[in-house]
């Protein structure tokens, strides 16, 4: 279509066509066709309820739907040509609707404007997108806790500072992960609670005087109410931002997931291995095996941020209603959501696919005297020292230990009681790092006891929700 045709969509106001710069700068159509299916839908919608009302024809409802799923059609085949002359998806697909079913269409728009329409084609696209979000970090969720379950008993450091601080198991270190994305899954919902409003039939930003039933349009679309005012729903992206806000967090746990993941796969740990499904090679060295995957996912959550960011700063100084700046909204974010929504299930691949080296867990799992708070603790409980008594004690037999290149459970008996005259060999029973988890049974706990049982609760709830995948 020519530009001269393209300002037809515009009426009478515009008697020249748009400058070459002009054009490339206005146009969005390169990423928004994305929503036709989001467009197409609501258009079905409008065009029903004006039919319901007696606002247009029956004939007229029936002609542009048939349209409409024909439109639907090309776009799902690729069939469909978009024209940057029209600038957008919605002028897109007008375009076509006229060409194909002539008048009718010309009626479509009746009590409608471009601000209400990608309002809610915007929200419709978010909201399908957190429906998939929402899956697949239940997946993710779900692989994590039957790998928690399965490695109950493992033992391994854990870590503060990244230094060896007390024994876990690495069954307990994964459902930590679980309880993140389980607040990460939380604030999608909510997001997605807030989002569920209707704009269409805000038109461009004050109403409409046609007798139009929003309470129809939103219904058949989904959504739980129409929004409650023209101005806010067609000027804010506070619904966008609050999604790229949840996935800017939960891109950040994957991201420190990631990190561990790339750090338990060097050699100096050797904890884990990933297959060559997740793995690279090196072009000069070919020893090397890259984990790739997991560096790609710890650098994805500066996209997501960024958008975030990028958006926050593009809506921060607009004055109601809509301005032409929040046509800035959709590349950054589906970008983003693109970016986020490959980590997640890069992640969850990760996660099936790796396996722990036990032994040199369990192993690394003793360095550092990592069962000296075991040892203060013992003679807090067994001896009646106060704790900060109890403390200083144990970093004396630390001191000894370390100067002997010996593990605490390495001393003998007399070099212990040389520091506290009242230790017995009882004190041996908490020395080691299996004694030591098997310990830590208070709630929430690294107990393998607890492990199990909060693994299996995780998965029957995951699996409750259909995540048996």
């Amino acid at each position: 279509m020519s530009k001269e045709s393209a300002n037809k969509m515009w009426g009478g106001r515009f008697t020249s066509s748009p400058s070459e710069i002009m054009e490339e700068i206005n146009a969005s159509v390169a990423y928004d066709k994305r929503l036709a299916p989001q467009d197409i839908a609501g258009s079905i919608a409008h065009a029903r309820m004006l039919g319901e009302q007696g606002i247009i024809s029956k004939a007229d409802v029936k002609s542009i739907i048939k349209g409409l799923e024909g439109i639907r059609a090309e776009v799902t085949e690729d069939r469909f040509e978009w024209s940057t002359a029209l600038e957008d998806v919605h002028m897109n697909v007008e375009s076509r609707l006229r060409e194909t079913i002539g008048e009718p269409a010309g009626r479509l728009h009746t009590a409608r404007s471009r601000n209400d329409q990608v309002a809610t084609d915007f929200r419709l696209y978010i909201r399908d997108t957190i429906d998939g979000f929402l899956a697949t970090l239940g997946e993710l969720q779900l692989e994590l806790a039957r790998k928690a379950e399965a490695n109950a008993a493992t033992v391994m450091p854990g870590f503060t500072h990244l230094q060896p601080a007390q024994p876990v198991t690495f069954g307990h270190h994964l459902l930590a992960y679980v309880e993140m994305l389980a607040r990460d899954r939380s604030r999608f919902q909510d997001a997605r609670k807030r989002l569920n409003e209707c704009p269409l039939g805000a038109a461009a930003l004050a109403g409409t005087s046609f007798p139009i039933d929003r309470k129809a349009t939103a219904a058949a679309l989904d959504f739980d109410r129409p929004t409650a005012n023209s101005l806010d729903s067609v000027s804010d992206r506070d619904f966008v931002l609050e999604t790229l806000s949840a996935a800017s967090l939960c891109a950040m746990h994957l991201s420190r997931f990631a990190e561990e993941i790339v750090i338990w796969s060097t050699p100096q740990f050797g904890f884990i291995r990933l297959s060559d499904a997740w793995t690279t090679g090196s072009s000069i060295m070919p020893q090397k095996r890259n984990p790739d995957a997991a560096e790609l996912v710890r650098a994805r959550v500066g996209r997501v941020a960024g958008a975030f960011t990028s958006l926050l700063l593009v809506m921060k100084g607009l004055p109601l209603a809509y301005s032409k700046d929040m046509q800035e909204d959709k590349e950054v974010t589906f970008d983003a959501l693109d970016s986020f929504a490959t980590a997640l299930s890069a992640m969850a691949g990760m996660v099936k696919d790796l396996e722990p080296n036990k032994e040199r867990m369990h192993a690394a799992a003793g360095a550092g005297f990592s069962t000296a708070t075991d040892l203060a603790d013992w003679l807090v409980r067994e001896l009646g020292l106060p704790f900060r008594d109890a403390h200083h004690v144990t970093g004396t037999i630390v001191a000894e230990a370390e100067r002997r290149n010996v593990n605490l459970e390495e001393l003998d008996l007399e070099d212990l009681q040389k520091v506290e005259p009242r230790i017995t060999k009882a004190v041996f029973s908490v020395l080691s790092v299996d004694k030591s988890v098997a310990s830590r049974t208070s709630h929430g706990g690294t107990a393998p006891q607890n492990v199990r049982k909060m693994a299996r609760q995780w998965i029957k709830r995951l699996e409750k929700e259909g995540l048996a995948g």
